[in-house]
């Protein structure tokens, strides 16, 4: 196996980090991760597929891991823009017929550039749904309606989400934060540009494989079942990621600990594109 690299991609004054895990085997894969998770944290998923002969590369998404800009009042971003960064990477790698992997907010940004019309062979969405908070039963859903304004308010007082001290998605710009909370309000994504990505997703034609993961309070089965139902004119291949498959106790971030086997899943998913 080749050593890992870094390599940046310029946006302006500003970069993009990508982690690049060469395999030679001519098929890639670009993987897009959670809401405030550096890249690195993928490298043992990232080599499980690459021992499976894919070439992966893992963009820290914006204002993430060791790209820029930090989140701060300046900072004008959302969705639309982490969308437009998978054109943008997809462009600088120049790979044949990718497939894109996305974990949680990584699962939004590559299902919504595919609604755009963008490139992609496939979309293998890992404990990636639609957080809408009717979903969540109990004091857990009470929370979320509760926490939910708290976190756009702050958000906009600051200008940013200080969510690397207060435990929740890490430094992120307002305008993700705006978005993110527009789909725990709705169960859908908000417009971007003036464009209704949600109904878009029906005209997504590439072949989806969804995994949902045990133990997964953040992302429970049911937010990706409602999230795969919007992808009306493709196949889907549903699976539900279980301790007894990977032999771990998992939760939204730990699966990738214990990825062997959904690795194995999603390079077969691979093949049939």
């Amino acid at each position: 196996m080749s050593p890992v690299e870094t390599r940046y991609l310029p946006r302006g004054d500003d970069r993009l980090a990508l982690r690049v895990h060469p395999a030679g085997g001519g098929r890639t894969a670009l993987l897009l991760p959670a809401m405030g998770v550096p890249a690195a944290y993928y490298d043992a998923f990232a080599a499980r597929l690459t021992d499976g002969g894919l070439d992966v590369v893992v963009a820290d998404l914006r204002g993430t891991g060791a790209s820029t800009p930090q989140p701060t009042r300046t900072s004008r971003y959302g969705y639309a823009e982490l969308v437009d960064d998978v054109a943008a990477v997809l462009a600088a790698l120049r790979a044949e017929a990718p497939l894109l992997i996305g974990h949680s907010l990584g699962g939004h940004a590559a299902a919504l550039h595919l609604a755009l019309g963008g490139s992609g062979a496939g979309l293998a969405l890992i404990a990636s749904g639609t957080p809408w908070n009717r979903f969540y039963p109990g004091r857990y859903g009470v929370g979320l309606r509760a926490v939910t304004p708290v976190i756009t308010t702050l958000s906009a007082g600051l200008g940013y989400w200080p969510g690397h001290r207060l435990g929740f998605g890490g430094r992120q710009a307002t305008g993700v934060m705006r978005d993110w909370a527009y789909v725990v309000r709705t169960g859908d994504f908000p417009p971007l540009c003036g464009v209704d990505v949600d109904a878009r997703l029906a005209d997504v034609k590439v072949p989806v494989y969804a995994a949902s993961v045990e133990g997964d309070r953040l992302t429970p089965a049911v937010t990706l079942d409602h999230f795969v139902a919007k992808f009306t004119g493709t196949g889907v291949e549903r699976h539900h990621y279980t301790a007894a498959e990977s032999g771990a106790a998992m939760n939204h971030f730990r699966w990738t600990r214990a990825a062997t086997p959904l690795a194995t899943r999603i390079l077969d998913f691979e093949r049939t594109l």
